[in-house]
């Protein structure tokens, strides 16, 4: 039974990688000019998050990578109602092709968007991590309610950058991805917060101190499959009062919001091209500081080059930020200098991990 139980677990952790090698055999992409496969082209994940289908797993369904005939006609239920609801205006509510997607891409039939740990859940924090995470703060965290200044803020909040690889995760909205290549280069563009310019085969990486929000990226082919690696991600935690010193979380979502980053925080990416219209993503995430083992993503992105992006303004002037501060503080009857006076040091703040 040991054994028994030991290849169901290897079985559902292969199951993703499994329909990627399936869909590539036979499958060779074009060409560009100069001879690398060609990526380019917009490649929006709008529906993975429209369909539901969660970063982690439920618990409940242990190491099923996949969901049941069952479970699946409920989700594809639940998406064909949201397309009847659909309009073509600025108050529309509903999806449009999302049931046509569920049916005809492997990953509407994933549990989760995690594939390791096998049970496609995230690891276990660090006690030092756990304690930076808990003493954090930002408006996306459950319960915060109290801004005094810019240190109660993330960098979402800010409308500096959603983190890396968390920028890579679908989220709620402004899901649009495009690629361009050149010689030596791939760039992409996110719709929300930047674009990464991936020099391919060309040096090493940064200095140790010198960092960047997403990080210094390097990537080369390997066969048809792009592989980037990504180090020097800007460091820092959500505790600390120093705003200067706050990093951006590598995962998305409230519940995640405050996740500390060390210098010891590494991103392996790779994009392979299974069909004319899609594209396996898989992204690995390590920082041992933070979690007790690394974890992967894995999941498709669709060409859909009718997708338009448009300038993300975020808050224009700032004027968000500026609310929080000045509703928390007068609904709390304080003035600035009382305020500041009576600023605590949240427990760990300023800890930096190595």
């Amino acid at each position: 039974m040991g054994f028994a139980r030991l290849l169901v677990a290897i079985c559902a952790l292969l199951l993703p990688a499994v329909a990627v090698a399936q869909a590539k055999e036979g499958y060779r992409p074009a060409r560009t000019a100069w001879g690398d496969p060609d990526l380019r082209g917009t490649w929006p994940v709008q529906n993975i998050n429209d369909a539901g289908i969660p970063l982690q797993r439920p618990a409940e369904m242990g190491e099923r990578a996949r969901l049941t005939d069952g479970e699946f006609a409920k989700r594809l239920e639940r998406a064909e109602k949201s397309d009847a609801e659909y309009a073509n205006d600025i108050h529309n509510s509903g999806t449009h092709g999302l049931a046509d997607w569920l049916r005809t891409d492997p990953t509407g039939r994933q549990s989760s968007l995690l594939v390791s740990p096998a049970d496609g859940r995230l690891p276990a924090l660090t006690p030092q991590a756990r304690a930076l995470r808990e003493a954090g703060r930002s408006s996306w965290k459950d319960g915060q309610t109290v801004f005094d200044w810019v240190s109660d803020l993330d960098a979402f909040d800010r409308c500096i950058t959603r983190g890396f690889p968390a920028m890579m995760l679908p989220k709620p909205y402004n899901n649009g991805l495009r690629i361009f290549q050149s010689p030596g280069y791939v760039v992409l563009q996110m719709e929300m917060f930047g674009t990464r310019i991936v020099p391919l085969g060309q040096g090493g990486h940064w200095p140790d101190a010198v960092r960047g929000w997403n990080g210094d990226s390097r990537g080369r082919w390997e066969g048809d499959t792009l592989v980037i690696e990504t180090t020097n991600i800007v460091t820092g935690d959500g505790a600390t009062p120093d705003s200067y010193s706050r990093a951006a979380s590598p995962l998305p979502g409230r519940g995640f919001a405050t996740l500390p980053m060390s210098g010891k925080a590494r991103v392996l990416e790779r994009l392979t091209m299974t069909g004319p219209d899609t594209i396996a993503y898989e992204v690995t995430y390590s920082d041992p500081a933070v979690f007790t083992r690394p974890w992967t993503a894995a999941f498709d992105w669709t060409r859909d080059d009718s997708y338009q992006m448009f300038e993300y303004a975020c808050h224009e002037g700032n004027g968000h930020v500026r609310t929080l501060i000045e509703t928390s503080r007068r609904q709390r009857g304080l003035s600035l200098p009382a305020r500041v006076a009576a600023l605590p040091t949240p427990p760990g703040a300023g800890t930096n991990l190595p």
